[in-house]
């Protein structure tokens, strides 16, 4: 009466989600979204308790990963990112997930599919969604992956191995460009925002421009109706601007408001993810605000504090801080990024195998 399809659930960095391999579901796509909601969600797709699923009933918790071994030159492994909208009987492959990225190595190697070198793995990812590289760095003494260890990051209780990531050429992964209505700075709906995407599609707008400190709580940005009713104007109007069409159904881009740091960071911020205020901030959303300070001539010209000189540039967010190290090539008349690095943690939670219902896919063969 049902089919039961192998996956593993993992924690990456301040989210966790289901990890399969691409070869365990169906490759036509329409089918293979119906199996995922059915996954995360169960037979309600639209309850966003996803009381029938696996899926947290928060956009933090309800992703997938799907995980195949590359045939690409220079590449590892083919990571593709789908989000299970919350509460809507859809997902969304627009964007990349820096967080799911740091448990695609370990899964590889917990499923048998990478083998793992003693003391340390790296393995190329290709990310599917944005057709851009990762070098990602894990421990594996003795070829067993490590868990436990002393990093710590925001957005994650206690601490454990680190998860190296190495991004290389995320610029424009999801618009084409850095900058991708060519302009450092634009006006829209009266508020000035700069528009770019460094790996995430992100909308930068100065907190006070919309008549708040950028230092609320998520719970007091979520309660304003205003302020969101304001950033969705602006949002749908970005999108066909960033060359991503109408945004009106898509998550991305995500609109970050930006502060004068006041922990020693760069840049404070909030981040919504659309349409709630994240409680940390998003892994390539960090790097592309991160960008957006490093690069004269953008909305934070005022606000961000200088990086260090190695590069290191700390995002505040509600619950820390995530610092992001830019490599920049400042040869021409604008800065290009030639690498982001940054670091995460990332644990296996369990492995098994989800039921389905067998009338929505059959098994492997359907």
């Amino acid at each position: 009466m049902q089919t039961a399809i192998p996956c593993m659930q993992l924690r990456g960095g301040s989210s966790k989600g289901l990890y399969f391999r691409a070869a365990d579901l169906p490759a036509d796509p329409a089918l293979r979204q119906r199996v995922l909601l059915a996954a995360m969600t169960g037979l309600g797709p639209d309850d966003p308790r996803q009381i029938d699923g696996l899926g947290g009933a928060d956009p933090l918790t309800s992703k997938v990963a799907i995980v195949a071994r590359s045939s690409r030159p220079g590449a590892d492994l083919d990571y593709e990112f789908v989000q299970v909208v919350v509460g809507r009987d859809a997902t969304d492959g627009t964007q990349n997930c820096g967080n799911l990225l740091a448990g695609v190595v370990p899964f590889a190697i917990e499923a048998g599919f990478l083998p793992a070198t003693d003391g340390e793995t790296r393995a190329r990812v290709f990310m599917l969604n944005g057709e851009s590289l990762c070098e990602v760095v894990v421990q594996t003494p003795g070829r067993r992956v490590a868990y436990s260890g002393s990093a710590r990051i925001d957005g994650a209780p206690g601490t454990a191995a680190p998860v190296v990531c190495n991004y290389l050429d995320t610029a424009g992964s999801a618009c084409g460009e850095l900058f991708p209505t060519g302009n450092l700075r634009d006006t829209i709906d009266g508020t000035e925002v700069t528009c770019l995407d460094n790996g995430m599609p992100v909308v930068a707008l100065r907190a006070a421009d919309l008549g708040v400190t950028g230092y609320e709580t998520p719970a007091e940005l979520n309660a304003n109706t205003a302020l969101k009713a304001r950033l969705e104007r602006i949002r749908l109007q970005a999108g066909p601007l960033m060359q991503l069409g109408d945004v009106a159904k898509k998550i991305v881009p995500k609109m970050a408001l930006i502060a004068v740091p006041r922990a020693g960071g760069v840049v404070h911020t909030r981040t919504f993810i659309p349409h709630v205020c994240h409680a940390a901030i998003g892994v390539l959303g960090a790097v592309s605000v991160a960008t957006a300070c490093v690069i004269p001539g953008t909305v934070a010209d005022g606000i961000a504090a200088a990086a260090r000189a190695d590069g290191a540039c700390s995002i505040e967010h509600p619950s820390g801080e995530f610092t992001v190290t830019l490599d920049l090539d400042r040869s021409g008349p604008r800065p290009v990024v030639r690498r982001a690095g940054l670091l995460r943690t990332a644990r296996l939670l369990s492995r098994g195998e989800v039921f389905i219902p067998a009338g929505i896919w059959g098994g492997p063969r359907a």
